[in-house]
């Protein structure tokens, strides 16, 4: 009997280890989240979109790299992220 307790107990730790270690997928919206995350904090600039907000506590608006045409263009809004992008990032981190 106290092998088949053990068995029972081994079975339910390694059942719960299997579950914690198991990743989960990002959705779609969180890949484009995270694709806008990672370009505005790439830019340089104290401005990249126009709902930042510069280092006197103003928010950009047109002064943003993202309203002006040429030069850095970061991405700031979701309609921004192609299906393209979200795809290429979730190949980049399975490898």
């Amino acid at each position: 009997m106290k092998w088949l307790t053990r068995f029972v107990v081994l079975v339910l730790a390694l059942g719960i280890a299997a579950a914690q270690t198991k990743k989960t997928e990002k959705t779609d919206a969180q890949i484009r989240q995270e694709i806008i995350r990672q370009s505005i904090s790439s830019y340089k600039g104290s401005c990249p979109c126009p709902y930042s907000v510069d280092r006197a506590g103003r928010v950009c608006g047109a002064r943003s790299a993202y309203s002006k045409p040429g030069g850095a263009s970061p991405i700031c809004y979701e309609k921004d992220v192609t299906q393209k992008m979200v795809d290429e990032y979730r190949k980049r981190i399975r490898q």
